[in-house]
């Protein structure tokens, strides 16, 4: 059982605890009641406030409502009040812009442009609209009658702004490559600044609004004009202001050239003089200045400095005696290649121009067009210069060729840019260059071809044949037509090239791989040599022919020996031999061996003077022996024979004369000498020296005067 004590203990602590959650029931149920109180209170006051605003709403919404009504309301007065503002502004369209409009663009462009811009838009408002309206018509008139001034504008603009490039400045902007550093590279102002912004503005407007493409067709005819006066300003120029200096620069380029002396002075392209003049030096002066002697050394001097005849009969008319000739075909020449440089660089310029004022699309059509006529006189003239050509061929006269030379060597180096400006316009247009090379190619080759066969077929004429057997003028003429063409050889190899010859084939089986550039180079450097070594070898054919002509052998030698030696030591003054010696190694040689031997045939003409004072031939000598008639038929007669024929003999080249005498001398001198000591002194006559004539000395100073005729 429990304690007592214990129980009621635990009675006490029950009857605590008890109390204690009746005290807090009783504070809950206090604090319901008031929270039930303060929801009541506030349910009223949400009660009251909702109700209120059920009674401003009812009231302010209908006074919303008609005042959204009247800002629609006000906001459609307006818009239609604008609208038929700007309906109306339609109406006075005409009023407002047709002085503008009869006064014209000029002088105030952009407001011209401005009111353009308000006629076609009431055009295309009344043609939306009203399309029966008076107004369309008026507006219609005025438009088209506004257009037409732009386009008159235009015209006028570029008709009074556009002119021909002075020459001065077109030597200059084709000079800039070599003499101008990058950084003063020229540009052409071919209108003023001014002009071109309206010009380029009245262009787009056209386009874009005026829906026109007229104005393409009298910008490139203006544009063309004025290149083609360019052109030809810049050929008269040449015709007024060339000499030998070379042509007139403006004073930049002069003194660029003067400031900057390590750089080459320009070199006038192509220039070129007449060979017979130097031909006809050659056939009538010598080394030493006399008469009747070729002249090997002006050869080097002038390698650069040949002309040829004249291109056309018609200009041999025109233009009085040959020499004057000379000078024109100079100047043509000479003006032509400046003309395809400056058509180059006029063109490109042109074209920059040209893409500011006509829309892209139509740029390459309408810059084919500008240039057509210029280009077609450029080619025109190349075709009369070979039609020229072709002229001179059938006349046998190849040194015109020459003419060609220079112009197809520029050409071609000029088709690269020709090409890059040409690009995108019609295939004719292309076209007409490679045509023109073609034609130049051909006739070349053709005259190469036929100066060969020339050499080889040309007739032995007794009366042409130089009575002293110096250098035949055919000899001279070979040589120096062959040294014009050693600053063509590529030129020139690509004329024979573009004939297909057996020539061409045996070149190109000769060739080896090497890089694109250095074969073309090579192979039109061996085909050239080739050709050279063709050129000589029927040179020397016709020579051999040619000395049969003379009756004596020793005359005949004379001239084979000089024009043999004449051959080489042009050939060594030249580049000749190193082109010759690309398929020829042995050329040099050769030649060598030729005057050697011809050397050797003209001693033998001295063994009938000789042969009478060698032992072997001479009389028994005995005292009373009458040798009389032998000394003075023999050796006598035969020295003083042969002085005087071979005196009027010429042997142009010094050393060689000089070395021939010296021979000769030391072979009869010891002939003779040797006779002397031995039968000096039989008695054979009471006057020794009416036989016995000369001394040794004597005969050699007699010797000495071989081929001289001043002595």
């Amino acid at each position: 059982m429990i304690p007592t004590e214990e129980v009621s203990a635990r009675r006490k602590e029950i009857e605590y605890k008890l109390k204690q959650e009746e005290l807090t029931l009783s504070f809950i149920k206090d604090s319901l009641e008031k929270s039930d109180q303060l929801t009541k209170n506030m349910v009223a006051i949400l009660s009251s406030f909702e109700s209120r605003l059920m009674k401003l709403e009812n009231s302010i919404i209908p006074v919303y409502k008609q005042t959204e009504n009247l800002q629609r309301l006000q906001e459609n007065v307006e818009k239609t009040l604008s609208c038929l503002d700007h309906v109306i502004s339609y109406y006075h369209v005409a009023k407002d812009t047709e002085k503008i409009i009869k006064e014209g663009p000029t002088g105030r462009l952009e407001e011209y442009l401005n009111c353009m811009d308000k006629i076609q838009k009431a055009v295309e408002y009344f043609q939306d609209n009203n399309p029966d309206s008076p107004e369309l018509n008026r507006v219609k008139s005025l438009f088209e009658r506004g257009k037409e001034s732009l386009e008159s504008e235009f015209r006028s603009l570029m008709t009074r702004h556009t002119k021909p490039v002075p020459p001065i400045l077109i030597l200059d902007l084709i000079s800039g490559d070599d003499d101008m550093e990058p950084q003063e590279e020229m540009f052409l102002e071919h209108l003023p600044e001014g002009v071109l912004h309206d010009i380029i503005r009245i262009s787009g407007w056209l386009v874009e609004n005026g829906r026109n493409q007229d104005f393409m067709t009298v910008y490139f005819q203006i544009r063309s004009v004025q290149l083609d006066r360019s052109i030809k300003g810049l050929k008269d120029h040449f015709r007024k202001n060339s000499s030998s200096t070379g042509v007139p620069y403006s004073p930049a380029i002069q003194n660029k050239r003067k400031d900057t002396p390590t750089k080459k002075p320009v070199k006038r392209p192509g220039t070129i003089r007449k060979a017979q003049n130097l031909l006809k030096q050659y056939s009538q002066h010598g080394l030493d200045g006399k008469k009747g002697a070729s002249n090997l050394i002006p050869m080097e001097g002038h390698e650069h400095d040949l002309r040829v005849k004249h291109l056309s009969d018609a200009l041999s008319d025109k233009h009085g005696p040959a020499a004057g000739r000379d000078d024109v075909f100079d100047i043509e020449i000479d003006a032509y290649i400046h003309c395809v440089s400056a058509f180059v660089k006029l063109a490109q310029s042109e074209y920059q121009l040209l893409t500011d004022i006509v829309p892209e699309h139509h740029q390459k059509k309408t810059f084919d067009s500008l240039i057509q006529e210029s280009l077609d006189n450029l080619i025109m003239e190349g075709d009369n210069i070979v039609s020229a050509a072709r002229k001179a061929i059938i006349r046998h006269d190849y040194s015109a060729v020459l003419t060609i030379f220079p112009i197809l060597k520029h050409l071609k180096q000029m088709k690269p840019e020709f090409d890059q400006v040409l690009q995108g316009t019609a295939a004719g247009t292309k076209n007409k260059l490679p045509g023109l090379i073609t034609s130049m190619e051909t006739t070349g080759a053709k005259a190469l071809e036929e100066f060969a066969d020339n050499i080889k077929n040309d007739p032995d004429k007794e009366y042409n044949m130089p009575k002293d057997g110096t250098v035949h003028e055919l000899t001279s003429n070979a040589i120096l037509f062959l040294q014009q063409l050693l600053d063509f050889q590529e030129t020139a190899g690509a004329m024979l090239a573009s004939q297909g010859t057996d020539m061409y084939e045996a070149c190109l089986a000769c060739e080896t791989s090497s890089s694109a550039s250095s074969y073309s180079s090579e192979f039109s450097r061996r085909l050239l040599s080739t050709y050279i070594c063709k050129v000589l070898g029927n040179l020397q054919l016709n020579l051999l022919s040619k000395s049969k002509v003379y009756e004596d052998p020793a005359l005949s030698a004379i001239f084979l020996h000089n024009n043999y030696n004449y051959i080489l030591k042009s050939l060594e003054k030249s580049e000749l031999i190193q082109l010759v010696a690309v398929t020829q190694k042995t050329a040099e040689r050769s030649y060598r061996e030729l005057i050697e031997q011809q050397i050797q045939t003209y001693q033998r003409s001295w063994l009938k003077v000789t042969d009478y004072i060698l032992e072997r031939n001479l009389p028994v000598f005995q005292p009373g022996v009458k040798v009389r008639g032998w000394a003075r038929r023999g050796f006598n007669d035969g020295l003083e024979e042969l002085c005087k024929i071979q005196k009027a003999w010429a042997i142009p080249d010094m050393e060689q004369r000089d070395k021939i005498r010296r021979a000769q001398k030391t072979i009869v001198k010891e002939t003779y000498g040797a006779f002397l000591n031995r039968y000096g002194n039989v008695p054979f006559t009471k006057n020794p020296e009416k036989y016995i004539k000369y001394q040794v000395d004597q005969v050699g100073e007699m010797i000495e005067k071989l081929f001289d005729t001043s002595a």
